[in-house]
């Protein structure tokens, strides 16, 4: 009986689902550190401004733009190998991150931390909507997010910890959460079976017509996540002088909202349809980014990335919304290519942006919500959750 039960929780955990929650922990865990810690090790070590900050994120994603060049490495690695490979390639960047405490030695290691994260994330896309069924995927996909937002409360607790109690050191942060994403994509690599599920995609690029609102929402998308990844943590540091404990408590909150939100929103988008999730996303960004605008108070800023972190987990939508609309085949070679569309915005505009930064942090915001305007009026061109079933 017992080893009947160890055999069913080996199996639950080497499966599909298993390998995705545990590449999502590996991959949050050390991006989180990274990012938790990226604002404050900028200024405090580096002497960062506005103008450095964003030509670092531009730089981080340059591998994202490059990231149909995915397609090409699946000529020599399967899906789920390269998967770990780039795994180990993140946790690196991350661990050394510490020890190059200068400006081009932190544009370095975001490089080679970012090649690591956007061919992850490409390939994690693929994976996701071949092993998941149209019906499920919703409520998986959240489940994903959910457990993600818990690796993030680790990560974030870590480095909480770790600066308040034990006053530690950015060189040293940097490289226990680097290492232990390393050892953990090694099991990743040698304990996961191979797994072969759905039809053999196409190792080409795929760029389709009739996929054309759903690059135009990727783009757009691409831009918004810059506004929240690049300024709004660098509002909370600069304009407010939020520490590292504040801003890693802030990224606290936000995941264990996400933790329990997370598979609710899922199954939420799985019942009334693309269309309205993301027509909700977009209205309240722009609300929100027009607050960033406006926003005098410390508090009302937290609140406001609170609830723009919450946006986030609507995602789901847009992912769900190709699977419905895409030949099965051409899911691992669109991804790559909606990649590189999601992150041409997201080369461009920090860096352009960072100099409108040093005119008026405000005029960044406003951009931000013009942008979201016009996610909200393309999405409007989604079909209804009737129609987009009987396509």
């Amino acid at each position: 009986m017992q080893q009947t039960l160890q055999t069913k929780a080996l199996k639950r955990w080497q499966s599909p689902f298993g390998f995705l929650a545990l590449a999502g922990f590996v991959m949050t865990l050390t991006f989180s550190a990274w990012l938790a810690m990226l604002n404050n090790f900028a200024i405090e070590h580096v002497d960062f401004t506005g103008a450095e900050i964003g030509v670092l994120q531009s730089l981080r994603e340059i591998p994202g733009f490059l990231a149909f060049t995915a397609v090409f490495v699946l000529l020599v690695l399967k899906e789920q190998v390269f998967a770990t490979v780039s795994l180990a390639v993140l946790s690196i960047g991350v661990a050394i991150t510490g020890f190059l405490p200068t400006i081009y030695g932190l544009y370095a290691s975001t490089i080679l931390m970012s090649i690591g994260f956007h061919y992850y994330e490409t390939v994690n896309q693929s994976l996701s909507l071949q092993w998941f069924s149209k019906e499920e995927a919703p409520e998986k996909l959240g489940r994903l997010l959910s457990l993600k937002s818990a690796s993030a409360l680790l990560a974030y607790g870590g480095v909480w910890l770790g600066f308040s109690l034990f006053n530690a050191d950015y060189q040293w942060m940097y490289l226990i959460f680097g290492g232990a994403g390393l050892v953990l994509t090694l099991l990743l690599m040698f304990a996961m079976p191979q797994f072969n599920h759905g039809p053999v995609q196409h190792k080409k690029l795929i760029l389709r017509k009739r996929y054309s609102l759903y690059y135009l929402l990727t783009f757009f998308s691409g831009a918004r996540r810059q506004i929240f990844v690049v300024f709004a943590g660098f509002l909370m540091v600069e304009k407010f002088d939020y520490s590292v404990q504040e801003i890693t408590l802030l990224y606290i909150i936000n995941h264990a909202i996400n933790f329990f939100l997370a598979p609710k929103i899922g199954a939420w988008i799985g019942r009334v349809g693309e269309r309205k999730a993301l027509t909700f996303e977009y209205c309240g960004l722009i609300l929100v980014f027009t607050g960033y605008a406006l926003v005098e108070s410390s508090d009302a800023a937290a609140a406001l990335y609170v609830v723009d972190h919450l946006f986030f987990a609507m995602s789901i939508a847009l992912k769900t919304y190709f699977q419905k609309i895409a030949d099965p085949q051409d899911l691992a070679g669109s991804a790559g290519v909606s990649f590189s569309i999601n992150h041409i915005a997201a080369v461009v505009i920090p860096a352009l942006f960072g100099l409108l930064w040093l005119i008026d942090k405000s005029l960044v915001f406003y951009a931000g919500a013009a942008l979201a305007f016009c996610s909200l009026a393309l999405s409007q061109f989604v079909p209804s959750k009737q129609h987009i079933n009987q396509e």
